[in-house]
């Protein structure tokens, strides 16, 4: 996708510590994110996968500086969001706003939702006061709740509805980026589908940019453009999303892949099953991070960090199999598959 970039994170880390003796000194660190780098351009809808634990939802926090990140930069319309002092930070969170997983933890249930979208627009100065009634109104109706509903408390609505609500907290401010943060997960399919429809409609309307953290490569091959891979606190494949979801570069891309179901009864579908746990991030593996469970790993996986090769002008992954150029992993000789039958 061409476009101006708005936001570009280099070599971010964030590190939780780990204390123990007496002084109850660091001996250790959980190495959540680990120096990774990408960038999302203006109108685009970027995601970030990985299973749990992968660092996705803690890339989130730390952009919006709800974490200390421990290195790195993130140039947000060409201010650095790190360096801000908190008065700018403040400001800067107009234009930065996240949608949280849990729709029953993220609302205060002491305010009404007029109350908490009023909150956030005065303390963005959106609007004027006069108008405010009629302004919050206007966002609620964008988002399906009705205006008889805005002096109701959130133990009032539904899980999707009070999703809605957190949507349009988010919108209220007019944010050019909002951080998606598994805001479909906690809620049930059929409500999953309506909010995706609309936060895909908002995207469109109001030509707004997206981070979308999810686990679901179903939903995310529904919204997104582009595709950031992640394992252990590591980016393995950056893809726009048609080439992913086809041809997948990363082994470990792949062995996701294969675990989505398949909605054809008829069709018989190969399933990789990878041993062993997701390893420790307080002491990740050496090289790569995948290579204690990927089935095609050998001995320069252990010992060497692999460099990111590009395989189109859409897809580039980091991996030693990609050395020669792109990999057919159905061809692979591997034991542990199993068809669905």
């Amino acid at each position: 996708m061409d476009g101006k970039v708005l936001l570009e994170v280099k070599n971010l880390k964030q590190y939780f510590p780990i204390k123990g003796g007496v002084l109850g000194r660091t001996i250790n660190n959980v190495k959540a994110v680990d120096d990774i780098s990408f960038t999302v351009r203006e109108g685009e809808v970027v995601s970030l996968v990985g299973e749990s634990g992968c660092g996705k939802s803690t890339t989130g926090r730390a952009l919006m500086r709800l974490e200390t990140p421990n290195g790195g930069e993130a140039i947000f319309d060409g201010v650095d969001l790190f360096g801000l002092s908190k008065r700018k930070l403040r400001q800067m969170r107009g234009d930065i706003q996240i949608i949280f997983q849990d729709p029953y933890a993220s609302l205060n249930p002491r305010r009404t939702v007029f109350q908490t979208i009023d909150e956030a627009m005065t303390v963005q100065k959106i609007g004027e006061r006069a108008n405010r009634r009629r302004d919050v109104a206007e966002v609620l109706q964008t988002v399906g709740i009705g205006e008889h509903q805005m002096d109701l408390y959130p133990h009032q609505f539904s899980g999707g509805q009070r999703q809605r609500i957190g949507i349009a907290r988010a919108l209220s401010v007019k944010p050019k980026l909002i951080i998606c943060d598994e805001a479909v997960s906690a809620l049930d399919v059929s409500i999953q589908a309506q909010v995706l429809n609309l936060l895909m409609d908002l995207q469109r309307r109001f030509k707004l940019t997206y981070i979308f953290i999810s686990h679901d490569l179903g939903v995310v091959r529904h919204i997104s453009d582009r595709i950031v891979v992640m394992y252990l606190g590591k980016i393995v494949e950056v893809s726009d999303q048609k080439p992913l979801f086809e041809t997948p570069g990363h082994p470990y891309t792949y062995t996701l892949l294969s675990s989505i179901p398949s909605t054809n009864l008829d069709q018989k579908k190969e399933r990789i099953i990878l041993k062993g746990d997701v390893p420790s991030p307080v002491n990740p593996p050496t090289g790569c991070r995948f290579h204690t469970r990927c089935p095609w790993a050998y001995d320069q996986c252990s010992a060497e960090v692999p460099e990111f090769h590009q395989l189109s002008n859409a897809q580039s992954a980091a991996c030693h199999l990609l050395k020669d150029g792109r990999v057919d992993f159905k061809n692979l000789p591997f034991e542990s598959k199993e068809i669905e039958e």
